[in-house]
């Protein structure tokens, strides 16, 4: 879905790869380049932004072509649903999920006396200046918070182990066109 769009009204948006908040104003022309995950990341003369699942409504005549909703929400808590909400998280300059991009490095998940879930995740990035880790982490976070009985959740980044392509996930490679 590659098409240029108009901006009904001023637009919160992220800056990439820096991780600045902005406003696009109302009237840009944007080109989207990626929509997934719910999020959308456009590009304009200015350079690349990604613009939130809750925001996307800016953008006219735009259709999302995948819920902006957390599919993974309505199920049965369980770890698979947790990788599922994980694999919703995308890299906006890279049209791979983070689970198979191999940047998840560590799940955890404890039950607490009132039933509900502490579910703890660490992560890495691409690379280590990329300033969209905050944005990319918080993401993950939220869909995590919003699967059934999930209590807290937090997604921490490290840089230990080094990220490198050989982690990608063959489906991801597939999809990258490396295999």
């Amino acid at each position: 879905m590659s098409t240029y769009h108009t901006l009904l009204r001023d637009c919160p948006a992220t800056v990439i790869p820096a991780g600045d908040r902005v406003k696009l104003p109302t009237g840009l022309n944007v080109f989207i380049t990626q929509s997934l995950g719910g999020n959308v990341t456009v590009r304009t003369d200015q350079g690349l932004f990604r613009i939130a699942r809750e925001d996307v409504d800016a953008i006219q005549d735009y259709r999302a072509t995948e819920s902006a909703a957390n599919p993974a929400a309505a199920e049965k808590f369980s770890e698979q649903a947790v990788w599922d909400a994980l694999k919703l998280c995308f890299d906006p300059e890279i049209p791979v999920n983070i689970v198979d991009l191999g940047l998840i490095y560590d799940l955890a998940i404890e039950e607490t006396a009132s039933g509900q879930h502490t579910v703890q995740v660490k992560m890495t990035l691409t690379a280590p200046g990329c300033g969209m880790g905050p944005v990319i982490a918080e993401d993950a976070r939220s869909k995590i918070a919003a699967l059934p009985t999930v209590e807290k959740a937090e997604v921490h980044i490290v840089w230990d182990p080094q990220w490198a392509p050989q982690m990608i996930s063959a489906h991801g490679r597939k999809a990258l066109g490396l295999e």
